[in-house]
């Protein structure tokens, strides 16, 4: 019986599906897959999985659209895999929703390791503080419920995101580096990626910020990294 989850499997390519299911069905995950973007809706809908593997290049809506339905109804982690190598796709991947990405071709250990690590982020625990980690009258940041409020409503934000504000919130007043933050949140075999660290913080920007391009609470420290602080009127 699979015990590491559920897995769905969107992509179009029925040899890469097959050898996908099969590799992670033997990793002991219960792994699922649909041959085109509706179809991985409805299974999304029907299946509930624990993390979504998609191909950007596929039938009856696209990767890219996708990504924004899934991000309308869930925050379930999305590992995008992907032929196009040009960073601008992939920063394209990152700021819809996604969680990750791998570029074809890959192994399929690399694969398993990236969903390992998605689901591991996605599954740990609370920071070390609890209760109320920020408030000042607007935005309220709530490690006990895991949960962001902005004038009294609920902010959604994928796992990866919420970890990163609970963290950045943990440290208000503090600079942490680009480097502490990829520690904390992504993990050490994701230390040269200092992008994530941008693209989840203008992510975060855009759900928690009144104008992002002008934020109050997320500031950006340039070449060390981001500090968050208490807005002073």
């Amino acid at each position: 019986m699979a015990t590491n989850g559920k897995l769905l499997i969107i992509e179009d390519d029925v040899d890469l599906v097959r050898a996908l299911e099969h590799y992670f069905s033997r990793a002991g995950f219960d792994a699922i897959s649909a041959l085109d973007g509706r179809e991985g809706l409805q299974k999304l809908y029907d299946e509930r999985p624990d993390l979504v593997i998609l191909d950007i290049a596929i039938p009856r809506l696209d990767g890219w659209q996708v990504i924004q339905r899934i991000r309308e109804l869930s925050d379930v982690p999305i590992i995008i895999l992907t032929a196009r190598i040009r960073e601008e796709e992939r920063v394209r991947g990152l700021k819809l929703g996604a969680d990750d990405y791998v570029v074809k071709p890959f192994s399929l250990k690399e694969l398993e390791a990236r969903v390992e690590a998605v689901l591991r982020r996605a599954h740990e625990g609370k920071p070390p503080r609890t209760g109320v980690l920020f408030s000042d009258g607007e935005l309220v940041v709530d490690a006990d419920r895991l949960a962001v409020t902005r004038d009294g409503k609920h902010i959604d934000l994928t796992p990866t995101e919420l970890r990163l504000l609970l963290y950045l919130a943990e440290n208000t007043g503090r600079v942490l580096t680009h480097e502490q933050i990829l520690e904390k949140i992504w993990g050490p075999d994701y230390k040269e990626n200092s992008g994530y660290v941008k693209l989840f913080v203008y992510r975060l920007r855009r759900k928690i910020e009144v104008d992002p391009k002008h934020p109050r609470y997320i500031m950006t420290e340039r070449g060390i990294g981001y500090r968050f602080v208490r807005p002073v009127d």
